[in-house]
């Protein structure tokens, strides 16, 4: 399993678009750090990169990988390893390497140039939206064969996470206007880790003003330890549940 992991993570490294997306996360934020004067306002600055452009790259780059690499991945099934230990070998490399190109490209400069807390969880929500994007990724790809369909359930994912699921929230706020959606907005809240982890960093950046209506019970609610620890165990749910969805579906795929 190590190996496997081990030759995933070398093979990625390697690749040039993983290699282009580091330098241009790279090039992004030390830009955008020399070019404010306060160390908060690049964070705020870096905010769409880290919540559109992080998980875009991570579930297409990872959709592609996989089925690029179906002729390694049917040799490997008819070797003596279980298939869960190999599709957790794959998403493992493909986690690590995403991970690993997001921290040198846009999580070391965040703590560099932001050594606190909005740094930390600045870059924790960036390795936290790669891994679930990749786990997403890994779901979308193994419930088809088609490459052409299995790219484009990903690019609709990627595209409801980041922007319908946003606009279905503002529709209801506006048609309920006149009940309390503030806790229900909690509880829709966990139903996207994008808009999660846009919660928790807005809530570090301490700019209330963006969150509008709803600020204060956000801040009541993920503003305590109890409410943060709920939020990273949300979080992590992101990335176990599509992974045991693909699992299953994977030990029993006819490759």
């Amino acid at each position: 399993m190590n190996k496997i992991v081990k030759y995933v993570v070398l093979d990625i490294l390697k690749n040039k678009i993983v290699v282009a997306y580091m330098a241009v996360l790279l090039l992004i934020s030390i830009g955008v750090f020399n070019l404010e004067d306060n160390a908060s306002k690049g964070v705020l600055s870096l905010l769409n990169i880290i919540l559109i452009f992080v998980p875009l790259v991570s579930i297409i780059f990872s959709t592609i990988y996989v089925y690029n690499s179906a002729e390694f991945i049917e040799l490997l099934v008819s070797q003596p390893i279980r298939r869960t230990n190999l599709w957790m070998s794959i998403f493992g490399g493909l986690a690590l390497s995403l991970v690993v190109a997001f921290f040198v490209g846009c999580g070391l400069p965040v703590l560099l140039y932001a050594p606190n807390g909005t740094g930390l969880i600045m870059a924790l929500m960036g390795i936290f939206i790669s891994v679930i994007f990749t786990a997403i990724a890994l779901l979308a790809s193994v419930l088809t064969r088609d490459k052409a369909k299995g790219i484009g359930v990903s690019i609709l994912l990627w595209f409801y996470f980041t922007l319908i699921f946003d606009s279905i929230i503002l529709f209801l706020l506006f048609r309920f206007m006149d009940y309390p959606l503030e806790k229900p907005m909690i509880a829709f809240s966990f139903l996207n880790p994008v808009d999660l982890a846009r919660i928790l960093i807005l809530l570090k950046l301490d700019i209330s003003a963006l969150m509008g209506a709803t600020s204060a019970v956000f801040r009541d609610f993920f503003g305590g330890t109890t409410g943060m620890m709920i939020a990273l165990l949300s979080l992590s749910a992101w990335i176990a549940v599509p992974l045991w969805l693909s699992v299953r579906k994977f030990k029993t795929k006819d490759l």
